[in-house]
């Protein structure tokens, strides 16, 4: 039961959606802004469970019979597409709901914040090349080098980009472009980042036979770690304390932001070994999940 039980949280991508809310929160305590609705985070929360799950969608027994994830959707593919169903059409009636209810606030959008959202809309669309045939056959997916960047970007956008755009359609509140969100969207865009290079490395065997050019493909597991994601890690540790010096945070939240850094620091040496799917699953994703119970701890804890 257990193992059923953790399979469904971790395979099935609820933990993702978990993701999704704690970034939220984590944001909107940083930045001082009052929490959106309980629909929002509905739509947050289940948003992210339907598009992860949509690359599993066509899955079969005799695509990858050593990959336990993807072993768990070939046997599980009736109920998979049916808790899709369900999860869309709730999804639906929440934004159909929000979107009703804030008709207002969303024609009375400035311009800018529409270009926001269409752009991420777009990346998010092209990480699966879901354009028409017609138009450009695109799949960001499949771009290797590029293919973080692209995960880190829509992570940051959904933490710190559309609470803002929700709240401003909800309740007018607005906030300008403060040197404090831009670090903030930073931040998450580079950790976030630095998490799905990492998560590239259980898939080795088979981008190398796909041919795709992720970063441990074209350079090496040791490489990717020591050129890649420790100077990227390092840089966003230096970053944080000069940016808390300029903003004058209390030497606790400092600390708590920083351990973020330090433990995917060491996650990062621990990936010269081949892990367990679920170590990936639980342990590196985690690692997000810690991020942003250290941002909203030491948001509460020190003023």
């Amino acid at each position: 039961m257990g193992q059923k039980l953790l399979r469904l949280i971790f395979f099935g991508n609820y933990f993702v959606g978990l993701l999704a809310i704690a970034l939220t929160i984590e944001s909107t305590l940083q930045l001082g802004l009052p929490f959106n609705s309980a629909a929002y985070y509905l739509l947050v929360f289940l948003a992210p469970i339907i598009y992860y799950t949509y690359a599993y969608m066509g899955v079969s027994i005799s695509a990858d019979t050593s990959n336990p994830r993807t072993l768990w959707y070939a046997s599980h593919i009736k109920q998979v597409r049916f808790t899709q169903q369900i999860l869309l059409l709730i999804c639906s009636i929440v934004a159909l709901y929000l979107g009703i209810h804030n008709i207002k606030g969303i024609l009375a959008l400035p311009v800018g914040y529409w270009i926001g959202a269409g752009l991420i809309g777009l990346v998010a669309i092209l990480y699966y090349g879901m354009l028409p045939l017609f138009s450009f056959n695109l799949n960001l997916r499949n771009t290797g080098l590029l293919k973080p960047f692209v995960i880190g970007l829509v992570w940051a956008a959904t933490a710190n980009f559309f609470p803002l755009l929700m709240l401003k359609i909800e309740t007018g509140t607005a906030i300008g472009g403060s040197s404090l969100w831009y670090f903030l969207f930073v931040k998450n865009w580079m950790f976030c980042t630095v998490n799905a290079i990492m998560f590239d490395m259980k898939d080795y065997a088979i981008d190398y036979n796909n041919q795709l050019k992720t970063f441990v493909v074209r350079i090496g597991l040791q490489r990717t770690v020591n050129q890649v994601l420790i100077p990227l890690l390092l840089t966003g540790v230096v970053s944080l304390v000069i940016f808390a010096g300029y903003r004058h945070f209390p030497v606790g939240r400092l600390l708590f932001n920083l351990l973020p850094f330090l433990l995917t620091i060491v996650v990062a040496y621990s990936m010269n070994m081949r892990k367990q799917i679920f170590y990936y699953l639980i342990v590196i994703d985690g690692l997000i999940l810690i991020k942003a119970i250290c941002g909203i701890t030491s948001m509460l804890l020190f003023k």
